[in-house]
């Protein structure tokens, strides 16, 4: 089936280059700023867009991102505005895949089945549901990828040979390789090693690799571009978003021309990173 995820990392591939995935919060620090810096994610140079899901215990979340979530709950972002956000993207933008990062309480209070008819409408593309494994595929990964949603699966260093098919099962859309143990927004691993854990995970599957964690600047966007199909990058830009507001979390400045600054150096690391 072609979908704008394997359109996109297809696009890239054929440009010699790794596939940018940008990470924001949706309602960070308000729904309409939140659109604004969507909207204007793709015009800098973002490939895809990982939106995630504000929730009160995110628990694989560094400081930055769980700042953001608590920023976008206290101005009143909910599961319903979360899926408007996408819902309102796709009035000016049909092309740029939109997946939804987060955990699995806000969905299954909603109910997976609404979830999955709401998610369809706003014309999502794919989930990552961090504190789902795959032995709880039957609550909601079979039946997203049956409604046509690319269910998006982790893996870790810690992820060894054995667990690997396990965890690649049903994935699809693509494998986030998580670059490091720990929490979101620590420093970058050692490029080496994520090259031979990518070339590790395609003995298993055809999907693309994605890395993420830790990655702040063109230059290691570059770096890692190197090996893997994609390059997730996520706390750098919350912090961009948060450098534009106020002590109470307002806005003061220009968090989404902050945000595409920074996305436009990312864009540039990416296309060099197989030059050369």
């Amino acid at each position: 089936m072609t979908t704008r995820i394997k359109e996109t990392f297809q696009k890239a591939k054929n440009n010699n280059r790794p596939a940018l995935v940008t990470y924001m919060m949706a309602g960070d620090p308000d729904f309409d700023t939140s659109l604004e810096i969507m909207k204007a994610l793709p015009r800098a140079g973002s490939d895809i867009i990982e939106l995630g899901m504000p929730f009160s215990d995110p628990m694989a979340d560094g400081p930055t991102i769980q700042a953001a979530g608590i920023r976008a709950l206290k101005a009143g972002q909910t599961l319903n505005k979360t899926l408007k956000l996408v819902s309102e993207f796709r009035k000016t933008d049909q092309t740029t895949p939109i997946v939804l990062m987060g955990y699995y309480n806000p969905i299954y209070v909603h109910g997976v089945d609404q979830f999955l008819v709401d998610a369809k409408k706003a014309d999502l593309d794919g989930l990552i549901v961090v504190d789902l494994p795959p032995e709880m595929d039957n609550e909601l990964c079979l039946p997203a990828v049956k409604a046509g949603i690319n269910f998006i699966r982790l893996a870790t260093p810690t992820t060894d040979d054995k667990r690997l098919p396990k965890v690649l099962e049903n994935t699809s859309g693509f494998v986030y390789y998580v670059s490091m143990t720990g929490i979101t927004g620590q420093a970058l691993p050692d490029t080496d090693i994520v090259a031979k854990a990518v070339e590790n995970i395609k003995k298993h599957t055809s999907l693309p690799i994605a890395v993420g964690f830790g990655i702040k600047t063109g230059e290691q966007a570059a770096k890692i571009g190197r090996a893997a199909d994609g390059v997730v990058v996520g706390s750098a830009i919350v912090n961009a978003i948060a450098s534009t507001l106020d002590e109470n979390g307002h806005p003061k400045g220009d968090a989404a021309k902050a945000a595409s600054d920074l996305v436009k150096q990312l864009s540039a690391g990416v296309s060099e990173a197989r030059k050369g």
